[in-house]
C-alpha cells in the first residue's frame, strides 16, 4: 500500500517519516558536535559544509513530505483517545513540521548573513545562493547573531519535541496498547480500539 488510508500509513509516508527521523537526529547530534570544535580548524569547515548540504536535503524532503501529506488522508487517531490528547497530538505534529522547516531555513539565513561570505556548495558540487537578509535586522553581524540564536535554540526545542513525540509513541504502544506506533512501521490495516 503506497498511499495512506483512514486507518494506516502507506509505504511512502512511512519512508518519509523514518528517513527524516534518522536525518534529523543525525543533524542534531552532528550540529552539537560541530559547534564544539575550533572554528578555524580546516576540518571544521568541511563539517559545516556537510551539515549545510544535509540540511538542504532535509528541507527538500520536508517540502515533499508536506505535499504528500496534503495529498493523502491522515489516519484517524485512536477512538479512545481523550480530546486533550488529540489536541496535544495535533499541536505536536504542527510543531514538528514547523521546526523541520525552521531549522534549515534559519541555518540558511545565518550563513547568508555571515560577514565572512562563505559560499554554500551542496556536497561540493552545487552552489546555493545566499538569501537576502532583511535590513531591519541591522548589520550583518547582528543579523547573523539573530539567526544563530534562532537556529541554536530551535535545535534544543526540536530535541524537546522529539523526546515528547517518542515518549507519546511509546505510551501508545506499551500503556494504551493501541496501533499508533504499529501503523508507522507497517502498512497493514490498523485494528481500531473503541
Amino acid at each position: 500500500m503506497l498511499r495512506n488510508t483512514s486507518t494506516g500509513y502507506g509505504r511512502i509516508a512511512i519512508a518519509f517519516h523514518w528517513t527524516m527521523a534518522l536525518l534529523i537526529a543525525g543533524m542534531l547530534a552532528f550540529g552539537l558536535y560541530m559547534t564544539s570544535l575550533p572554528p578555524t580548524d580546516p576540518e571544521t569547515f568541511q563539517l559545516y559544509q556537510l551539515h549545510k548540504s544535509v540540511g538542504f536535503v532535509v528541507l527538500a524532503l520536508a517540502v515533499l513530505r508536506l505535499v504528500w501529506r496534503l495529498m493523502n488522508p491522515t489516519p484517524k487517531l485512536p477512538a479512545g483517545m481523550h480530546p486533550l490528547e488529540k489536541t496535544a497530538a495535533h499541536l505536536g505534529h504542527v510543531g514538528l513540521y514547523a521546526f523541520i522547516f525552521a531549522m534549515p531555513i534559519t541555518g540558511w539565513f545565518m550563513v547568508s548573513a555571515s560577514p565572512w561570505g562563505i559560499p554554500t556548495v551542496l556536497f561540493n558540487v552545487l552552489p546555493v545562493p545566499h538569501l537576502p537578509v532583511p535590513e531591519a535586522l541591522g548589520t550583518k553581524e547582528q543579523a547573523e547573531g539573530f539567526f544563530k540564536f534562532l537556529h541554536e535554540y530551535g535545535a534544543f526545542l526540536l530535541i524537546a519535541l522529539i523526546v515528547v513525540h517518542v515518549a507519546a509513541a511509546l505510551k501508545h504502544h506499551f500503556i494504551a496498547r493501541d496501533d499508533t506506533l504499529k501503523r508507522m512501521v507497517s502498512t497493514g490495516p490498523a485494528k481500531t480500539k473503541s
